[in-house]
């Protein structure tokens, strides 16, 4: 059989991810697994379109697709994240269509679900049939049994072509609202006082309902509002994963474009961030991917601590529940605050204006006030990877986020509370003890609650 590897890396051959398809390769040789780096040719993807076509070409003639790819920033690259725009803006769905797809990825499991899912909504809108995914951790390869388990998910893959099995679609297509959003005067504005508010956004245009929303929540405020649009920025290229920021943040564009130095300059300095886009495919636009992915420079220590955020989205965000996961992840490990998403799926203009006012309100209050929200899982066990990866194996690679985590107390492993741990023995042997067995579920009740008390009668 033939298979295309669609390979996101930008790194091209020399990447982890293709190592997994070259040890498919080996095992499996009575396959032909033929490897077309996508992000690393995506400028020529873009501009040639004969370029374009000779890859559609290709995929036309293969037996199945493996979708390969790094983990960037909770999704695909933002190189690949373009490509997979190009299938449509070039009406090149039906190549694709009751072709079997699989997804192979490496990471250090931040996130690997998000793109997961990312890429079953894509196969399924492009009515592939999907075959299964694949989410190794970068070095997984070099266990035995991370060999073991890549074997039998590349047989099943194998064996579900040649039988040319059905499979289920998960994902209904997106549908699109209909409003055409007209906003009203506001009435009464709100003074953001010292605060520095800045709408981060790809587009403008006053004839859609993103430039509309974006011009009512300006005018939500008595003082002016800065726009950064980044379709406007001099951005040189793609985040290209080179690691050159991971000894102390300086990035290999520093200096060659606007991006670093922007988001250093605006980004990290405004008090109230609001993001602001139009749904594309399954996400917001690979402009927006590339704005995240480029943010990376920072690597794994969180750039825009303790600011309020809010999204404003055109498009059925309710459809798009990835979208939603992937922007509330982001926000919890900057250790900032989603204040809310406001979108325009809505049928009354009048009920937006009234809910864009009301997040541009909450917005200045939750920031006078110093309001960040406790992080639930999405945080906690995303930073948690963090702090184990950064601690562990790549110490040396990250050297600024160890430095960052070391100072403000990230290694906080609680194997390293010896109390606890002593208090948790003593508890184990006093168990085995029948009488304070058997009283222990009743006790353990109060003993629960009891240290609460000392708060509650203050």
């Amino acid at each position: 059989m033939k298979i295309i590897v669609l390979n996101g890396s930008p790194k091209g051959d020399i990447s982890v991810t293709m190592q997994y398809v070259a040890y498919i390769r080996k095992r499996f040789p009575q396959h032909e697994l033929k490897i077309i780096n996508i992000s690393q040719r995506i400028e020529k993807i873009e501009k040639d379109e004969s370029t374009f076509q000779e890859i559609m070409d290709e995929v036309r003639t293969s037996d199945a697709v493996l979708w390969a790819f790094p983990l960037y920033l909770l999704l695909v690259p933002s190189q690949y994240k373009r490509f997979i725009e190009l299938i449509w803006e070039r009406d090149a769905q039906d190549t694709f269509k009751d072709k079997h797809a699989a997804v192979l990825t490496t990471s250090i499991h931040f996130f690997d679900h998000t793109a997961h899912d990312y890429m079953r909504a894509i196969c399924d809108d492009l009515e592939m049939r999907f075959v299964g995914a694949f989410p190794a951790h970068m070095r997984d390869l070099m266990k035995e049994e991370g060999r073991g388990k890549l074997f039998l998910f590349a047989s099943s893959v194998f064996d579900t072509i040649e039988k040319n099995a059905p499979a289920p679609k998960i994902f209904k297509p997106v549908i699109h609202g209909k409003l055409d959003y007209i906003p009203s005067a506001v009435q009464e504005k709100i003074d953001a006082r010292d605060r520095k508010v800045l709408i981060v956004t790809d587009s403008e245009d006053s004839q859609t309902n993103l430039g509309r929303m974006i011009q009512r929540f300006k005018d939500s405020f008595s003082s002016s509002v800065e726009v950064m649009n980044i379709s406007e920025m001099n951005i040189m290229g793609h985040c290209l994963g080179c690691l050159h920021c991971g000894f102390d943040y300086v990035c290999q564009y520093d200096g060659k474009d606007d991006f670093n130095e922007l988001y250093r300059t605006k980004v990290q300095t405004a008090d109230v961030l609001i993001f602001a886009g139009t749904i594309v495919d399954r996400y917001l636009s690979s402009r927006w991917h590339m704005f995240f992915c480029r943010s990376f420079f920072s690597n794994h220590t969180p750039s825009v601590v303790g600011k309020q955020i809010g999204l404003i989205i055109s498009g059925p965000l309710s459809q798009t529940s990835t979208l939603r996961e992937v922007m509330e992840s982001w926000v919890q490990f900057q250790q900032s605050n989603l204040v809310d998403f406001i979108t325009d799926e809505y049928e009354d203009s009048a009920e937006l204006d009234l809910l864009l006012t009301d997040l541009a309100r909450r917005l200045i209050s939750f920031s006078e006030k110093g309001y960040i929200r406790p992080r639930n899982f999405l945080g906690v066990s995303g930073m948690k990877i963090f702090r184990d990866e950064i601690y562990g194996g790549l110490r040396g690679v990250f050297q600024a986020d160890h430095r960052y985590y070391k100072k403000h107390g990230f290694y906080d492993f609680p194997q390293k509370n010896y109390k606890k741990r002593l208090m948790a023995d003593i508890m184990t042997l006093l168990t085995r003890i029948p009488p304070i067995r058997k009283e222990f579920p009743k006790r353990m009740k109060k003993g629960m609650v009891q240290p609460y008390e000392k708060y509650l009668n203050k």
